[in-house]
């Protein structure tokens, strides 16, 4: 490679590394500082090792459920990128229940809809998924945001690489 090709791919990459990831949201929520960094799964495992931790947790809605003073989202937990959006395509990483104070319109949080939450565990409670047996980890909701489409598509590229083989009909 000439000298300077290779000093000017030097300088892009750099660059188009910075342009891609100025593209990225921030985070949304401000991770405080002891913050617990387990996952539902191992929360459920010792819930008591955990209580009342702060947690910043998401997934996708599984159900809501509405009582006379609060309701209760089950949401399946998956990890979260750099902007705290779940990442839908990753494997779940348990299940949790949010608990919010009074009522929440269901269709505010339609099953499958993305959701981040932010707050503090309040212990936990025995339930089932089907016909198993579950422990599900209780937070008490500070914060909550259900992400919209265009939301949990932005500062995604559109770009991607690849080897592949074509097929062509001629």
């Amino acid at each position: 490679m000439r000298p300077a090709l290779r000093f000017m791919s030097f300088l892009l990459a750099p660059l188009a590394t910075l342009m891609l990831a100025a593209c990225a949201p921030a985070p949304i929520y401000q991770v405080p500082a002891g913050a617990v960094a387990a996952t539902p799964m191992q929360v459920a495992q010792t819930p008591e090792n955990y209580a009342h931790g702060q947690v910043i947790w998401g997934g996708t809605v599984v159900s809501v459920t509405n009582f006379p003073d609060h309701t209760e989202i089950e949401v399946l937990a998956q990890p979260l990128d750099g902007s705290q959006r779940p990442r839908l395509n990753a494997t779940p990483n348990g299940r949790f229940i949010a608990l919010l104070s009074g009522y929440v319109e269901p269709l505010n949080y339609p099953r499958g809809a993305p959701v981040t939450i932010s707050g503090t565990l309040d212990g936990s409670r025995a339930g089932k998924v089907g016909e198993a047996d579950y422990v599900f980890p209780l937070v008490k909701v500070v914060q909550s945001h259900r992400w919209t489409a265009d939301e949990m598509a932005q500062g995604h590229s559109n770009i991607h690489f690849g080897l592949g083989v074509g097929v062509g009909i001629h």
